[in-house]
C-alpha cells in the first residue's frame, strides 16, 4: 500500500523560510494529484496548495500566493512545498494529501512560525 511520509516538525521566524516534502512511498504508479491542507488548533482545516500531474493545474489558498510554490517531482515520487516569508497566521498543522487511485493522507507536520 502507498504510505505518505512528510517532513517532520518546524519552527521558523516570521519572514524566513522553510520547504516541506511529501512522498508517496511504496507506490508503482505516479502521483494524480499532490497538495496540502493545515489546520490550526481550534479552527477549521483549509486548503493550502496542491498540483496535478504535469503541472496541469496548480492552486493556492489566497493567502499564499506569492509566498508558497508548489512542485512535483516525478522521479522521486515525492511533492514539495515551498514556503517563503512566512508569516505568524501560516502556523498550523499541515497534511499532505495525494490521489493515486484513490486519496491517501500523511499524518502532519506542524510548522509554527514566530515573531
Amino acid at each position: 500500500q502507498v504510505h505518505v511520509v512528510e517532513s517532520g516538525e518546524t519552527l521558523v521566524q516570521a519572514g524566513g523560510s522553510l520547504k516541506l516534502s511529501c512522498t508517496a512511498s511504496g507506490s508503482n504508479s505516479p502521483i494524480e494529484t499532490l497538495g496540502w491542507y493545515r489546520q490550526a488548533p481550534g479552527k477549521e482545516r483549509e486548503f493550502v496548495a496542491d498540483i496535478t500531474k504535469g503541472a496541469e493545474f496548480i492552486g493556492y489558498k489566497d493567502s499564499v500566493k506569492g509566498r508558497f510554490t508548489i512542485s512535483l517531482d516525478d522521479a522521486e515520487n515525492t511533492g514539495y512545498l515551498q514556503m517563503d516569508n512566512l508569516k505568524i497566521e501560516d502556523t498550523g498543522a499541515y497534511y499532505c494529501f495525494l490521489f493515486i487511485n484513490r486519496t491517501y493522507w500523511g499524518q502532519g507536520t506542524q510548522v509554527t512560525v514566530s515573531l
